[in-house]
């Protein structure tokens, strides 16, 4: 794997130096700075929180030096490359507050985006069990989101390149 990727932060502010701060709490992968390494991903992410938020959708572009991020900081990270029992249970603890995420600094995988948010809020209402939350989900090809937890790892492996206006469509 090549140890420099480009990666994305999408949102309506430009954001030179991230922190792991102003995040909230209970999202797919806990608190964190989320990225992707996905550029459409990015773009719609862009102009979903402009059309919320009234202001110019912006993509902020990074270098994130990921195989020697991941070498340093041992077992504390997961990557997720499906949907699966696992994502399932970590996204609904996280949602639930159980602070899954605590034991990790660099957490990957799928977005419960809107082609799976409404399997992940039927099984966390008890309308559908796990096994057919898992059947639903399998069929589905991941999109990505990076989050990391650490501020020091941030810092140290996170590079920040531009920040570019995107246009709406």
């Amino acid at each position: 794997m090549i140890d420099v990727i480009e990666v994305y932060h999408a949102g309506v502010d430009h954001i030179p130096t991230p922190d792991v701060v102003h995040s909230r709490t209970q999202l797919d992968f806990g608190p964190g700075f989320y990225l992707t390494d996905i550029y459409d991903q990015a773009i719609n992410w862009a102009i979903r929180r402009s059309n919320k938020f009234g202001k110019a959708p912006v993509i902020n572009k990074y270098l994130l030096r990921k195989e020697e991020l991941l070498s340093q900081i041992g077992d504390r990270y997961v990557i997720f490359n499906e949907y699966n029992e696992d994502w399932l249970d970590f996204v609904v603890g996280n949602r639930l507050g159980q602070l899954l995420w605590k034991d990790y600094d660099y957490i990957e995988g799928g977005v419960a985006d809107d082609r799976v948010v409404d399997t992940i809020d039927l099984y966390m209402t008890g309308f559908i069990s796990r096994a057919e939350a898992i059947e639903r989900l399998k069929y589905l090809k991941p999109n990505n989101q990076i989050c990391i937890t650490n501020q020091v790892l941030l810092d140290e492996y996170l590079s920040f390149t531009d920040c570019v206006v995107v246009e709406k469509i």
